[in-house]
């Protein structure tokens, strides 16, 4: 297992729409442990495929509360079946936008169908915290940041920082 690169905004890739993957395989399970090596490393509780350069419709996640008593997940080729009209409202943060932070409303619950690792065919009902990760991680595949549900001043001001650290960066 090791530790990947995480892309960072404004890194184009984070807009990229990620591809369904047809079969599980070794390089994909190698791949998935990597990611849970890189996600804990972070540290965060979910990693999209994206975020680490490879645009597969592939998230991890973990939402358990405590290190000792690990719950991790693996989403392949999710699917969002239902949403509760109910919203909630979590403060958001994410591992391609370092330490910034947001309110985001998303629905209270959903009912999501994907693959685990063993490609077997799944189906959750999720709320609370698991409801908004998998739904922040779901939208990492199709190219949406949180920060597309603030407003659009908040977000342009988000972006342009961003935008600024990367080209200190560039020319240093």
């Amino acid at each position: 297992m090791s530790i990947r690169k995480l892309v960072i905004l404004p890194d184009a890739r984070l807009r990229q729409i990620s591809a369904p993957i047809a079969g599980m395989d070794k390089d994909l399970r190698r791949f998935v442990d990597d990611m849970f090596e890189t996600m804990y490393g972070a540290p965060g509780i979910g990693l999209a495929a994206i975020q680490i350069g490879e645009p597969k419709r592939l998230f991890t996640l973990d939402v358990s509360k405590r290190d000792d008593t690990r719950e991790p997940m693996v989403v392949i080729n999710p699917e969002i079946t239902w949403k509760s009209d109910e919203l909630s409202s979590y403060e958001e943060g994410c591992l391609s936008i370092p330490e910034h932070y947001e309110e985001v409303q998303r629905p209270a619950k959903i009912r999501l169908k994907y693959r685990d690792i063993d490609f077997n065919e799944r189906e959750i009902e999720a709320d609370g915290i698991l409801a908004t990760c998998i739904q922040h991680e779901l939208d990492h595949l199709n190219g949406v940041l949180f920060i597309d549900y603030l407003s659009k001043l908040k977000r342009d001001r988000v972006i342009r920082k961003f935008a600024k650290a990367a080209k200190r960066k560039d020319e240093a």
